[in-house]
């Protein structure tokens, strides 16, 4: 059965734009639309789609709170009604709220098509994602707060010298294209070194190598990478 998606968004424009990407993946189907929070709880009690594609910054009922309500009804009813946050604000508040909620995931608006699509699969498959430049200030945030971890043999060993570099631009939060400009390298070739990555980490998406790289000590909190 295909993935059903609910759209929430005050503007019919960008409900527009995102239906036409979504029914473009013949395993996704758009079952629904809301314009405010208090419309998409509705929606969501009538519909129970799989997947609420939820704006943050509404009038009226936002959708932090919108989230709130959905989840709270669907989680003891056994519904596996899962919240994908949508929003042009990169803000941590912004992510620490929707995700307190019970949001599973949080992706800018201006991510790409392919990485939309990706999301709501990943969403509904019940993991959680999170747009790698906003987790990476997330844990610049919260990493110094947290004890430090224990000694333990480091996977990463196995990477090559540029699988190396490859990860540290991926924890930074940037695309295949740009880690392309800068390393001087063909785009499919950096999209083979992060799936080679991925691989030998035993890693799911580029989520969990950005929160590996954390852990390992290859990117610091404040710094582009793990030198110095």
């Amino acid at each position: 059965m295909p993935v059903s998606v609910l759209l929430v968004d005050d503007q019919p424009l960008v409900r527009a734009g995102f239906r036409m990407i979504l029914e473009s993946a013949p395993h996704l189907s758009v079952v629904g639309e809301a314009s405010d929070g208090r419309e998409a709880v509705r929606a969501a009690r009538t519909l129970v789609p799989d997947v609420v594609l939820m704006d943050i910054r509404m009038a009226g009922m936002d959708g932090v709170e919108a989230t709130r309500r959905i989840t709270s009804w669907a989680q003891p009813l056994g519904h596996s009604v899962r919240v994908l946050a949508l929003t042009t604000f990169d803000l941590d508040e912004y992510v620490v709220e929707i995700l307190r909620a019970g949001a599973t995931g949080f992706l800018l608006k201006d991510s790409p098509p392919a990485d939309l699509v990706t999301a709501v699969e990943v969403v509904a498959s019940g993991a959680a994602v999170v747009a790698p430049p906003v987790l990476r200030r997330l844990l610049d945030r919260f990493t110094p707060l947290l004890p430090p971890a224990a000694e333990e043999e480091a996977p990463a060993a196995a990477l090559t010298s540029r699988e190396h570099e490859v990860l540290r631009l991926v924890a930074r939060g940037w695309s295949n294209a740009e880690i392309a400009a800068h390393l001087v390298l063909g785009e499919t070739t950096v999209k083979s070194h992060v799936g080679s990555i991925l691989t030998k980490l035993g890693l799911r998406d580029r989520v969990q190598a950005v929160v590996y790289a954390y852990e390992h000590g290859l990117v610091r909190p404040g710094r582009p990478d793990g030198d110095g």
